[in-house]
């Protein structure tokens, strides 16, 4: 079959949301890919490190309500729910299915995506193929914790006496998103803001990734802020371990072993915990939060391996 490259505004819940659909060879398995954030669109990142992802799956990159070139001031703050979330995903996987006559879809999530996803996955077995976590949220307020307590040890192990002293006045979460994003910074500056991917590097690629456009940014930072303000609440009280301790098709997690934001050991008992017809944990063990574009060679090849078990 024909390749696929399209993108443009899909209207889900209502309002128009922008997708990408984009593989090499149309009768391979169709894979959605849920960004992180909330509110931080990826595709510039995925295309750029795991462009060949695309020669096993056709992929589906889409810039989530309030998110990147979907975010417009009209949103009402009242539709940013978790639950209208899941339902927006379930009109892009039936859109999905119809224009690319699939039975099931993979589910590909990335931190706060991995929480969409799973959550989706759990409450639709039947349209989903496999689910695929990275950065993979398990029992969040936890993660937090731990988060917290490895910034604070962090910087006391460096000496750094602002940082104890900014993350002792902050105390432990849980914590407003406007606190939450005090303790990121400091994980920020002793993990890197992308763990082993220069900052200035990922900025550029965004910038200038094809397809994107600096008249982008005030949307994508728009978005993140308006996301976050509205979502954070919701979504810093999942659980999945009881949202969701079952999923009904095959799971991947592929986890960076030096994930502080969400916390690998956190993740890793949830999928200890998880039920799942068959479950594979593949560890990244030169990565944090970021292991596709960290390490985008091993992501590629395991991706690869996930599409081949598809078919």
């Amino acid at each position: 079959m024909a390749g696929v490259a399209e993108a443009g505004f899909v209207t889900l819940g209502g309002i128009p949301q922008w997708v990408e659909i984009r593989g090499a060879d149309a009768a391979n398995p169709a894979l959605i890919a849920l960004h992180g954030g909330p509110g931080m669109p990826e595709t510039p990142l995925l295309r750029h490190y795991n462009a060949a992802v695309e020669n096993a799956f056709t992929v589906v990159y889409w810039d989530q309500r309030g998110a990147g070139r979907s975010f417009s001031r009209a949103i009402p703050d009242a539709s940013m729910t978790v639950d209208r979330f899941v339902a927006d995903l379930e009109e892009l996987v039936d859109h999905v299915r119809r224009r690319l006559a699939k039975d099931k879809v993979a589910i590909f999530g990335h931190s706060w995506g991995s929480a969409l996803g799973t959550l989706y996955a759990a409450q639709h077995p039947e349209k989903v193929s496999t689910y695929i976590g990275t950065g993979q949220i398990g029992d969040l307020a936890a993660s937090e914790r731990a988060g917290y307590d490895f910034v604070l040890a962090e910087a006391k192990r460096r000496g750094n006496a602002r940082g104890v002293a900014e993350l002792t006045r902050l105390g432990p979460p849980p914590y407003t998103n406007q606190q939450m994003m005090v303790q990121r910074r400091w994980l920020g500056r002793f993990m890197g803001m992308f763990g082993r991917v220069p900052f200035f590097k990922a900025v550029r690629i965004v910038l200038f990734a094809p397809g994107s456009s600096p008249f982008n940014i005030p949307k994508v930072f728009q978005g993140m802020f308006f996301s976050l303000r509205t979502l954070w609440p919701q979504v810093s009280a999942i659980n999945l371990e009881t949202a969701a301790p079952e999923l009904k098709m095959p799971v991947w997690f592929l986890s960076g072993r030096n994930d502080h934001q969400v916390d690998a050991a956190v993740a890793e008992q949830y999928f200890n915990k998880l039920v799942a017809p068959k479950k594979q944990l593949v560890w990244f063990e030169n990565s944090g939060h970021f292991a596709p574009f960290e390490e985008p060679a091993k992501f590629n090849a395991t991706m690869a391996e996930i599409a081949a078990s598809l078919r």
